[in-house]
């Protein structure tokens, strides 16, 4: 299975959470009492259906074949005051960064960030309570109880927007890869044509001391992306999420650097203006096949933000790079 049909970022479940049990309408008998007061206990609580953080996965496809999700039905209440058993929760685990929605309105319900976290998606139906508590002064012996309330079925969807340190965005073949493959363990597919990464990859970076950072390449965007064109709208949404974007430009690029950089940028700005407060940090990829003359011309042309002349498989500028990352992640 290649790793495009492994990553998932979005499903579409049905969740069905269980229904209370009923109290009971027991009244007490023994040896001794003939006619006792009532002792019906309250119905169990019904299951219910509940996301959980887990940092060990980054994708939803362990749930793209789980449509329905349903969870136990509480246990009705038995006599000397006895509760019926709440139905089983269904959890479900999810990776870090997971959004969860009502499909029919498209509410955002929660959003998990947290490892470990958990956040009710469909709560269970109330168990019905035992005749005991409507036993007053004038009424001693009721002889009814409360049903169970019903679970509820509504459809959800998930959607996964990855948490990242740093974003690489660029166009196609702008060499975002090859870095992430040179500067982590991520081994991403990579050729020398348009649309390789079809799916985000993550990657860790080692940086001095023991500390690290996240890196997502995401698929190239191409002028158009915004409005839905190529891979666009789908892959920009998982750039909302990261801390530092890293725009990379090829030195071969056939517009100049300030063109390229403009243009990228209206493709963030139409996408999410928000995108324009994240900091920006620029890489000039494939900087191997300049010499020296024309990277000190090429530097007079570049965008005034903080910039690094690399070449990934000469391994050039790499660890000034990620100095300059690991900077503006901690400002």
């Amino acid at each position: 299975m290649s790793q495009g049909s492994n990553f998932v970022d979005y499903v579409k479940i049905c969740c069905r959470s269980g229904r209370g049990g009923a109290g009971s309408a027991h009244l007490h008998r023994d040896v001794f009492t003939a006619k006792g007061g009532p002792d019906g206990g309250d119905g169990g609580r019904g299951g219910h259906i509940i996301l959980k953080g887990n940092a060990q996965y980054w994708t939803l496809l362990h749930l793209k074949y789980r449509k329905h999700i349903i969870a136990e039905h509480g246990t009705p209440g038995s006599s000397a005051r006895k509760s019926g058993k709440a139905g089983k929760d269904e959890v479900l685990e999810v990776p870090l960064g997971t959004i969860a929605k009502n499909a029919d309105t498209g509410e955002i319900l929660f959003e998990i960030t947290q490892d470990g976290e958990t956040q009710i998606l469909t709560a269970g139906g109330r168990g019905g309570l035992g005749n005991w508590h409507f036993k007053s002064a004038t009424r001693q012996t009721p002889r009814f109880s409360q049903p169970g309330e019903e679970g509820k079925e509504e459809w959800i969807v998930l959607e996964l927007k990855l948490l990242a340190d740093v974003g690489l965005v660029g166009f196609p073949n702008a060499g975002k890869s090859t870095l992430l493959s040179v500067i982590s363990a991520a081994k991403p597919e990579i050729a020398d044509y348009p649309f390789t990464t079809l799916v985000p990859n993550l990657g860790i970076v080692s940086y001095r001391d023991d500390k690290s950072f996240v890196m997502a390449d995401i698929p190239g965007i191409i002028e158009g992306a915004s409005t839905g064109k190529g891979l666009g709208l789908r892959f920009l949404r998982h750039i909302e999420r990261n801390s530092v974007l890293l725009l990379m430009i090829p030195a071969d690029t056939h517009r100049s650097i300030q063109e390229e950089y403009q243009i990228l940028l209206r493709e963030l700005e139409d996408f999410n203006p928000e995108l324009m407060q994240k900091p920006r940090v620029l890489a000039i990829t494939k900087s191997d096949l300049l010499d020296q003359e024309l990277e000190e011309a090429l530097k007079k042309t570049i965008p005034p933000i903080p910039t690094v002349f690399i070449s990934s498989s000469m391994q050039k500028g790499i660890l000034e790079l990620k100095d300059l990352l690991w900077k503006t992640i901690n400002n």
